[in-house]
């Protein structure tokens, strides 16, 4: 009897136990939740560090021609500026 009895005991605290730890897991401090929002955060924050790091590479790209290619000011000038040079002749087209 006193057999049948310690099994039960150790099959209870086994069951306490395991419903301790699937609690902790599921519901408790640094659950499977937590762990899957932080992914996900994880995963978002990966791809906005891509796309700054494509937008820094096209803007050194462009800060390079501009410290070493003289026509690229003359068109970002004419681009963004307006610029006209002397003896030149300025249309504008009007749809």
């Amino acid at each position: 009897m006193d057999a049948r009895l310690a099994v039960k005991a150790v099959n209870l605290i086994l069951l306490v136990l395991f419903f301790g730890l699937q609690y902790s897991l599921w519901a408790g401090n640094q659950n499977m939740f937590d762990w899957y929002r932080l992914k996900q955060a994880i995963a978002q924050q990966e791809n906005e560090n891509r796309e700054l790091m494509l937008r820094n590479q096209k803007l050194d790209a462009e800060v390079f021609n501009l410290k070493h290619g003289g026509t690229t000011i003359e068109t970002i000038a004419r681009s963004e500026l307006g610029y006209i040079r002397k003896g030149e002749n300025f249309y504008q087209i009007m749809d």
